[in-house]
């Protein structure tokens, strides 16, 4: 059974995805509870929304009694647009068919050590991938984003550099909490329009800059307090990570710090789950990365030329690392 399970769990993603699209958690919150009012509020047919809504009960995220179906604490928190914890949009980013393209042909990236999709995955210049992924995984990243506010927004004119910035709500949510914080976010261009238009939602866009370009070859400036690399070290293999660690270091001040966020697996690597798994997504979506243990990335940071290390787990299961220069 568990073989069979397995072997069909994208069913399972499928039917996540396409009640999403539906709003089917939203209108069962807004109070309708029974197929036949689900269908009319979904614009869908009543048989496939209770085929639909028998499968989400299965995985948990709706419950059934006398024919009524709910929501499930998780998914009136987090998959009911109403809610401003709702990360609905994610399923943009996770569940579409550029992100499955790789595990469709995973046989040949284990062959081969690395993706087989064109463009080493996803990690070229200017790639549309990215903007999809700023204006959608937004929601998913607000926690860790003031988590790491908390540690290093400091007080007075800090100086901030958010390296692959995305969507930008790591150096947003710094700019949030510290009033003279200055932001400056590096990315492609078009991804930095989608995170400038965070920064104005958030009301600190005259503190948040754009600096276009490569992390690997743009010039960042010196004289940062903080550096902030969030999920982005998965992508590459240790060696170019320790390449542009040193950009890094040099970017930074004397004491200054640099605050990373990572799937970090324990020493066994199958454990926690997340990150455990997370280092298949880079197998089949990336040319030499992986989930690299806090060891691993501390001897990245030591090497070029860090002097410390500590990192934290979030209740996501991601890892804030932060080191000093």
């Amino acid at each position: 059974m568990r073989i069979f399970e397995t072997l069909r769990a994208y069913q399972q993603t499928a039917a996540l995805r396409a009640a999403i699209e539906l709003d089917l958690f939203t209108a069962i919150a807004e109070g309708a509870t029974a197929a036949a009012e689900i269908a009319k509020r979904c614009r869908a047919s009543e048989r496939g929304i209770r085929i639909l809504c028998d499968t989400i009960v299965t995985d948990g995220l709706l419950t059934k009694e006398n024919g009524r179906y709910a929501c499930a604490p998780d998914a009136a928190i987090f998959l009911d647009r109403r809610s401003p914890a709702c990360l609905a949009s994610v399923a943009e980013f996770l569940a579409t068919p550029n992100m499955i393209a790789g595990s469709m042909s995973l046989a040949d990236c284990v062959r081969k050590g690395g993706t087989v999709l064109p463009g080493e995955g996803h990690v070229e210049a200017d790639n549309p991938f990215w903007v999809l992924f700023a204006r959608a995984m937004a929601p998913m990243m607000t926690m860790a984003a003031r988590a790491i506010a908390e540690q290093a927004a400091g007080t007075g004119a800090v100086r901030v550099l958010d390296i692959a910035a995305g969507h930008g709500v790591f150096g947003i949510a710094i700019a949030e909490k510290n009033p003279q914080a200055q932001v400056t976010a590096v990315d492609w261009k078009a991804v930095l329009e989608v995170a400038h238009e965070n920064a104005v939602k958030a009301g600190v866009a005259d503190r948040w800059h754009a600096l276009a370009g490569s992390a690997f070859d743009v010039d960042f400036g010196t004289d940062y307090d903080v550096v902030l690399i969030p999920n982005f070290l998965h992508h590459f293999d240790a060696a170019t990570n320790e390449t542009f660690l040193r950009r890094v270091h040099a970017a930074l001040k004397p004491g200054g710090k640099a605050v990373t966020l990572e799937f970090c697996p324990n020493e066994d690597r199958v454990s926690p789950l997340t990150p455990a798994r997370f280092a298949i997504t880079m197998l089949q979506g990336t040319a030499g990365g992986d989930a690299y243990t806090f060891r691993e990335l501390d001897a990245m940071f030591r090497n070029a030329g860090f002097t410390s290390s500590r990192q934290q787990m979030l209740p996501s299961e991601q890892t804030v690392i932060v080191s000093v220069k």
